[in-house]
């Protein structure tokens, strides 16, 4: 499985401004190639290079290994059309390999190349980058992010096989409750919904004032809530997989494909809320974090889990009386609503076939440490 570790550069003052200048003219050349293609409708790598290596190498000053590596990131660009050419930002992240960046981890540093030369930076990681880096394979970008130097290092991690389990877990998402597992137990959206309106409103104020100060102070704020939301959901998914590889049980979630189209937010509250609610990110988290554990994941059916007795499997709209209570119409049977999605959800796992039998709906390397670049 692939992860992606992130340390941060420090360079010397010096050696930031070369950094900087590098991105820039490595996107220069980006630009430059990809008005060449567009023009000439050449996207495949090797017609790429035999149109446009000499010049860039020549115009911009980069080494060959690095035109090289420009050449691919036109290329990826254009894998999903033709009809638009791309345009890239003067320093967006650039992809070193080894031939251009090699690594020292017992020194923490590393040696890139830059337009003055090979440079050796040092960097910044805690003990989990660095066991992360013991397994690192492939390329690494260089992310100028907030005014810092990340390198990005993609790590190739020996999966173990998933486990023979007894049982699933059924794990109910939410907004209102982020996670509710067929234990009963509950994550709630408290403590990021409060956070949230936190931000909002200070952000309202400042925003109003106007000032220089406030504008720097906004500055500060950019990013802060969603820094927090994923720090929850890291939390969450270490919590249901650690649940579920104890109780050798797997993991059962529904498929929610598609359910930012299906569902509707009336006003602003719930509006807010909703666009608020990272689903996405933290069924990442669980899948990732199950694989490492050898936890199979599994996806089940959605339909009618809210309004499906666990106890006696009536499915009626009666039933879910409101967002926390359910009551069955036919037998009677009462639990929170949630908790009676999630017994639904786990029992689906063990009656029907599931839709995902592994956890292979995340491809791509999954981020371990990285920032929203």
């Amino acid at each position: 499985m692939k992860l992606i570790a992130q340390v941060r550069l420090y360079p010397m003052r010096d050696q930031y401004a070369t950094l900087k200048q590098t991105l820039e003219q490595a996107n220069a050349a980006c630009n430059f190639i990809s008005a060449r293609a567009f023009e000439a409708q050449t996207f495949h790598r090797y017609g790429m290079q035999k149109l446009t290596y000499y010049d860039a190498k020549g115009r911009f000053g980069l080494s060959a290994q690095m035109v090289i590596r420009c050449l691919a990131k036109v290329a990826d660009a254009y894998r999903l059309d033709h009809k638009v050419q791309r345009v890239f930002k003067p320093r967006g992240s650039i992809a070193y390999d080894d031939r251009i960046l090699s690594w020292k981890v017992e020194r923490r540093e590393v040696s890139i190349w830059t337009l003055d030369g090979r440079q050796t930076i040092s960097f910044g990681a805690g003990e989990r980058q660095l066991e992360l880096l013991a397994a690192r394979q492939g390329e690494t970008d260089l992310v100028f992010w907030n005014g810092m130097f990340f390198l990005l290092a993609t790590c190739e991690i020996p999966e173990p096989e998933p486990r023979d389990v007894d049982t699933a877990l059924g794990v109910d998402l939410g907004v209102t409750h982020i996670a509710t597992t067929s234990d009963g137990d509950m994550h709630t959206n408290d403590v990021i919904e409060a956070n949230r309106q936190r931000q909002q409103k200070l952000r309202s104020e400042l925003q109003a004032r106007g000032s220089l100060s406030a504008k720097r102070h906004l500055r500060k704020l950019a990013g802060r809530q969603r820094r927090f939301q994923k720090d929850i959901n890291h939390q969450i998914s270490k919590c249901l997989v650690e649940t579920a590889q104890r109780t050798n049980r797997a993991i059962t979630l529904e498929d929610l494909t598609g359910i930012r189209t299906r569902t509707r937010a009336r006003g602003a509250a719930q509006r807010a809320r909703h666009s608020n609610w990272s689903f996405a990110q933290l069924r990442q988290f669980i899948d990732y974090k199950a694989r490492l554990a050898g936890v199979p994941i599994i996806l089940v059916d959605p339909k009618y889990t809210s309004q499906q007795c666990a106890a006696c499997g009536h499915t009626e709209k009666a039933n879910r009386r409101s967002q926390t209570e359910f009551l069955c119409v036919s037998c009677g049977h009462q639990a929170h609503a949630d908790v009676n999605a999630a017994i639904n959800i786990a029992h689906r796992a063990e009656v029907m076939p599931p839709i995902v039998s592994d956890a292979t709906a995340s491809a791509g390397a999954a981020p371990e440490t990285s920032p929203q670049l």
